[in-house]
């Protein structure tokens, strides 16, 4: 564990240090995000925190190759978390294209397709699946290419649809990757099996570098990841979850920690987790696919309807709105984890005020506002002078 927590800060150190001069880079090739109707941001922001990003894990990565544990790990640990971050790479290299040039969303396609050729191609992606039973349910090539395709594709877009506030695709990214190292950690205890794991190892990296890279972007934000950051933190998360299904066979996914064999949902957790954690941005690119169909516009048509608009709409400030994004990935997806590892009151209990602390702070804490606005503006009213 404190091996991981060297990988968590190396990356979140030097994304940090790195913004700047990803920051000076963009300003200097015009990627600048410009004031639009559809934006909330009031001034030009500089592009391209995904490069820092990307130096951030690359830096843990070879950080983590040298620390005593980790670097005596299975040799495929470190060989599939470097396709992850060649994937990456490209991916994020094509995101660098997009936030200079403004690239078409067919190209941006193309990347994205070409960046899980890479994945596949490097032996990193679905190969089976485990039953009730404890029987895996094996998938030919073709099946585990265009299963971990769908996969990393949709997170990849759906991480793109939330980038729309400082600080909130970095935030619920970061927030995520902690809830599945969490879970990946603590089912190679549950199973007494090696604890490096490539999802591990590359989860505590993410985590880092969205730690890292928020100090620049929570409001105001200095600099803005751009789609250099958004696709290229979308594949790693979504290939933590590919790699987790697929390094260890034996592993008894059916069993939380108390031993409860009744609990099925660590079964799919490795697969439904990067969509839990993104439940809220996923939701919200279907509504906005329907939306906009709807309207007889392309899918791709943006507008400002998201969902982190309309909480702005409800009375909440930019920082409020933000957090509020946080607390629901927090909550969906440490949920989600102590869920198909505990059973109990405890769990339950703790869930059930989670939920009620959320949807309060959604949805209560607008109308104290304008309340309190109210009664300000009668305050001013009846000092003044008849």
């Amino acid at each position: 564990m404190r091996e991981y927590l060297v990988v968590f800060l190396v990356a979140a150190a030097v994304t940090y240090l790195l913004t700047v001069i990803a920051r000076e880079i963009a300003v200097r090739t015009g990627a600048v995000a410009k004031v639009r109707d559809r934006d909330v941001h009031a001034e030009p922001v500089p592009y391209l925190g995904g490069l820092a990003m990307l130096g951030g894990l690359f830096a843990a990565f070879l950080v983590a190759r040298e620390l005593p544990f980790l670097s005596g790990s299975q040799s495929f640990v470190f060989e599939d978390a470097l396709s992850v971050l060649v994937a990456g790479a490209l991916v994020c290299a094509v995101g660098v294209l997009d936030d200079i040039f403004d690239l078409d969303a067919l190209t941006k396609f193309g990347g994205q397709v070409v960046a899980v050729g890479v994945l596949v191609y490097s032996g990193v992606q679905f190969l089976y699946f485990y039953q009730p039973d404890g029987v895996s349910f094996s998938l030919d090539p073709t099946q585990g290419a265009l299963l971990t395709a769908f996969v990393v594709i949709a997170t990849i877009n759906a991480v793109n649809f939330i980038d729309g506030l400082d600080g909130l695709a970095a935030g619920v990214i970061g927030i995520g990757a902690a809830a599945f190292f969490l879970f990946c950690y603590l089912m190679t205890v549950v199973n007494d099996v090696e604890r490096a794991t490539t999802a591990s190892l590359l989860s505590a990296a993410l985590a880092g570098a969205c730690a890292g890279f928020l100090v620049h972007n929570f409001h105001p934000a200095r600099i803005f990841m751009g789609d250099s950051g958004s696709m290229l933190i979308g594949l790693v998360m979504s290939s933590c979850a590919v790699t987790m299904t697929t390094q260890y066979s034996d592993l008894d996914f059916t069993s939380g920690i108390d031993g409860d064999r009744a609990n099925l949902l660590p079964l799919l957790l490795p697969v439904m987790l990067p969509i839990l954690i993104l439940v809220v941005p996923l939701a919200d690119l279907v509504l906005a696919v329907f939306r906009r169909t709807a309207a007889g516009r392309s899918p791709f048509a943006p507008d400002k309807l998201h969902l982190h608009h309309r909480l702005l709409e409800i009375g909440h400030s930019h920082r409020k709105a933000v957090i509020i994004m946080w607390m629901w990935a927090a909550l969906v997806g440490f949920g989600a984890v102590l869920v198909s590892l505990l059973t109990g009151p405890v769990v339950v209990i703790s869930g059930a005020v989670g939920l009620v602390v959320t949807v309060g702070v959604t949805l209560v804490a607008p109308r104290f506002r304008r309340y309190k606005d109210v009664a300000a503006r009668l305050e001013v009213t009846d000092r003044e002078p008849a």
